[in-house]
C-alpha cells in the first residue's frame, strides 16, 4: 500500500470530505484555486515587459523560428479572415483527417499530399 494511504492526516481529510459537504468544498478551493493563484504571481513577477529584452531576443532569433512564427501568423490570419467572411471550415478538417492540405487558391481547395515516386525513391536507396 502507499504511504499516502496509511497516513492518519490523509484518512482523516477522507473521512471529513465525505461526511462534511462544506469542508469538501472548502478542500476542493484550496486544492484548486490557491495553486492557481500561486501560478498566476509567479507569473506575473517573472514575466519581463521590457520592450528592450524583446527587441533583443526578437533580433537574435534563428532564421527557421522567424520564418515559422511568420507562417503561423499567415495561417491564424487566413483562418480568421474565414471566420469573419463566415465560410464554412468544415472542408479543413476533412482534408486533414484525409492527410490532405488546404491550397490558397479558393476554387481548388483540397490538394492531396504528393506521394513519393519509386524512381526518386530508388536513387535515394542506391
Amino acid at each position: 500500500m502507499s504511504i499516502l494511504l496509511k497516513s492518519q492526516t490523509w484518512r482523516w481529510i477522507v473521512t471529513k470530505t465525505r461526511d462534511s459537504k462544506p469542508f469538501f468544498f472548502t478542500f476542493a478551493t484550496v486544492c484548486g484555486v490557491v495553486p492557481g493563484i500561486i501560478g498566476y504571481f509567479v507569473m506575473q513577477t517573472t514575466n519581463s515587459g521590457n520592450p528592450e529584452l524583446e527587441a533583443e531576443l526578437r533580433r537574435k532569433a534563428r532564421p527557421d523560428t522567424v520564418m515559422m512564427g511568420q507562417t503561423n501568423k499567415e495561417r491564424l490570419a487566413e483562418y480568421l479572415g474565414e471566420l469573419q467572411r463566415k465560410e464554412n471550415t468544415n472542408d479543413r478538417y476533412v482534408a486533414a483527417l484525409k492527410g490532405q492540405t488546404l491550397t490558397r487558391n479558393p476554387y481548388v481547395r483540397i490538394q492531396p499530399v504528393p506521394k513519393e515516386s519509386n524512381t526518386e525513391s530508388n536513387k535515394e536507396q542506391k
